[in-house]
């Protein structure tokens, strides 16, 4: 079966084409089921070539498709590297992508563009598999483009909407200024090893000097910052919020944001090497996982608040990279794509229920009314918040523990976006489904749970939520951790993802986690619950370090200010002064010259044979008595 591999991105791909020329013609329902069908196939291929690979001695298959580029001496084949490290990622995408789209077929049914949705998913999930999957730098690259392609495609689905298409394009530039890092880095991977293939460049890793590595590992993790959204390129992923919620759930949880986590551990190596650049992931990993939870503690729209908890998780897992914790970050990366799906879809569901409403000051009392709705956020806001026995719990534990071991500093700023995820989630699951319903009769009157198609894989993934821990169980408690040697074996260097903390010291880590995000999640309670604290109707009624968190500490502004501006006031100068004074004025200057020696030389044109005649003759003695005197 895992020779059968090449299908599991082709299958999607050929639900684009078919939904692609064909999707205007066939029904909705039809449409829907071929490309949840498409990647359906890919999930069961990708399972069966799992547990074959479990079985199997060989742990690195490498997969011939086809010859791409052959031109002269540069040789790149297009191959696929299916591994412990790709054949996991390929169950998260298939999978969690596969709940996405029959969710979406409920979610997206009265929506005109709805073939147009379902292409644009299925496309989506090529380009990330062909990213996964690829044996060399240029194969993950196109993946890599090709998924921020399809981000641009899906966040401005409405583009009717300017703000939307705002979105849409602020993404996709962003994401730019990190593509042009990574390949900046491919180039110079390439001049340094003379192949961007995987198994010939890692091989030889250590025999380079340790700065051209840093230089490299450094290019690399800018392209992972834009795709990550890490700072300072973090600030396209809370507007994508402008997409509808199924590609929110894609983008945030199974597919985009992992790329970069995914690219840092396949190129572990370099890390493992380069001391600055692995310092360089944690510190930028830290401070973007407490500045975004800071920003979530007092925004208002639901799916703004998972955005930038989002943001915040992924600094988290960047913060365990940085301190060599590989088979950690990949384990959060997991449970993160379960509960956050589940937290993103069941915001659909909501504001499905709300009919359109997003704003959690206009929710309440909900928990009775979409009572499966509520079940599942309620299990999801409980795994993030890391407690136990719950998924998230596992996982961040793993993950601090490292970075208490790596910097206890670094570990202090994980505990804290702990603590601060614990109140700004719980805060909205308390001003959404506790108390009284705070929105119109109308919304009232039409609340209702979502159809089956919406709710079943809120059901799955809340079991997955649940019971995700269970692939990595603490291992000073003498309990299997299954992720940490999955991960562990596609690692170069192993020796950093080992933790030497005693048992002691890892159980007190582990209570201090519990405790700060259980003391938490009580002020919350007393806040929200017990005190019926709302948030502020207005902005102007926010204290001065409150309309500084609410305003994301003005950082849009700030690019404005300092970018933007700048960049449309040399632009205006150069097409003022430049393109129309001077290249155009020079083309047009051009043609009036012409213009004025046709209109003279037309002079002469008058018909007049009589005339024609004398010139010719004039002209012919001119020339022959040239022709004499000069000879």
């Amino acid at each position: 079966m895992i020779k059968l591999i090449p299908l599991v991105p082709l299958l999607p791909l050929l639900g684009f084409l078919i939904n692609g020329f064909f999707g205007k013609k066939i029904s909705k329902s039809l449409s829907g089921s071929i490309a949840s069908i498409a990647v359906l196939a890919s999930f069961i291929i990708s399972i069966i070539a799992f547990i074959e690979l479990q079985g199997s001695t060989t742990k690195s298959n490498v997969i011939d498709v086809f010859s791409w580029i052959n031109a002269g001496e540069l040789k790149i084949p297009f191959q696929f590297l299916y591994d412990n490290l790709s054949s996991w990622f390929l169950l998260i995408i298939t999978g969690i992508g596969f709940l996405i789209h029959i969710y979406s077929i409920g979610y997206m049914h009265n929506d005109e563009g709805f073939f147009r949705f379902f292409t644009y998913l299925n496309l989506f999930v090529f380009f990330m598999l062909l990213l996964v999957l690829g044996n060399n730098y240029l194969i993950t690259f196109v993946g890599w483009e090709g998924v921020g392609l399809c981000s641009y495609l899906l966040i401005g689905f409405w583009f009717k909407n300017t703000a939307y298409n705002n979105a849409a394009k602020k993404a996709f530039i962003m994401n730019r200024i990190g593509d042009f890092g990574f390949l900046l880095g491919i180039f110079l991977i390439f001049i340094t090893f003379g192949s961007i293939t995987y198994t010939d460049i890692f091989d030889k890793a250590g025999s380079v000097p340790t700065h051209t590595i840093t230089i490299i590992a450094l290019l690399l993790f800018v392209g992972a910052m834009g795709k990550s959204a890490q700072l300072p390129l973090y600030t396209w992923l809370p507007d994508a919020m402008a997409g509808p919620t199924p590609v929110s759930a894609l983008i945030h949880a199974a597919t985009m944001v992992t790329a970069g986590i995914f690219m840092i551990v396949r190129s572990n190596v370099f890390y493992s090497i380069s001391d600055v650049a692995s310092e360089t992931v944690a510190v930028v990993g830290a401070v973007t996982a407490l500045f975004a939870a800071c920003i979530g503690l007092l925004q208002n729209d639901i799916k703004k608040i998972l955005a930038y908890s989002t943001v915040s998780q992924l600094g988290l897992m960047f913060l365990g990279l940085g301190a060599g914790a590989y088979s950690s970050a990949v384990f959060h990366v997991t449970t993160h794509a379960f509960f956050k799906a589940l937290l993103f879809l069941g915001a659909g569901s909501v504001i499905h229920a709300m009919g359109g409403e997003q704003d959690i000051r206009k929710m309440g009392g909900l928990k009775g009314k979409i009572k499966i709705t509520f079940a599942t956020m309620f299990i999801a806001t409980i795994a993030i918040s890391g407690l136990p026995p719950f998924s998230g719990f596992f996982s961040k534990d793993e993950l601090l523990a490292h970075v208490y071991e790596h910097n206890q500093i670094l570990w202090l700023i994980g505990m804290i976006t702990s603590i601060l995820t614990a109140f700004y989630m719980f805060r909205m699951l308390y001003l959404t489904f506790y108390g009284k319903f705070r929105g119109t009769h109308e919304q009232e009157h039409h609340l209702h749970e979502s159809p089956p198609s919406m709710t079943i894989p809120l059901i799955i993934l809340a079991v997955l939520s649940a019971l995700g821990g269970l692939l990595g169980l603490p291992e000073f408690l003498h309990l299997p951790n299954w992720m940490h040697h999955q991960i562990n074996e596609v690692l170069i260097m192993k020796g950093k993802s080992l933790l030497t903390l005693s048992h002691e010291t890892e159980l007190i880590l582990m209570c201090l986690a519990v405790a700060g995000a259980a003391a938490s999640i009580f002020f919350a309670y007393s806040l929200y619950i017990k005190n019926k604290v709302l948030p502020v109707a207005k902005e102007t009624e926010l204290k001065p370090w409150q309309r500084l968190i609410y305003n994301k500490f003005y950082v849009d502004e700030i690019y404005d200010a300092l970018i933007r501006k700048p960049l449309d006031f040399i632009s205006d100068i150069f097409y003022k002064y430049i393109d129309v004074a001077i290249i155009d004025g020079f083309v047009n200057g051009i043609g009036s010259a012409v213009k004025g020696v046709g209109s003279v030389v037309r002079l002469a044109q008058q018909g007049n044979i009589g005339f024609y005649v004398v010139s010719m003759v004039l002209g012919i003695v001119f020339i022959i008595l040239f022709t004499f005197l000069y000879r």
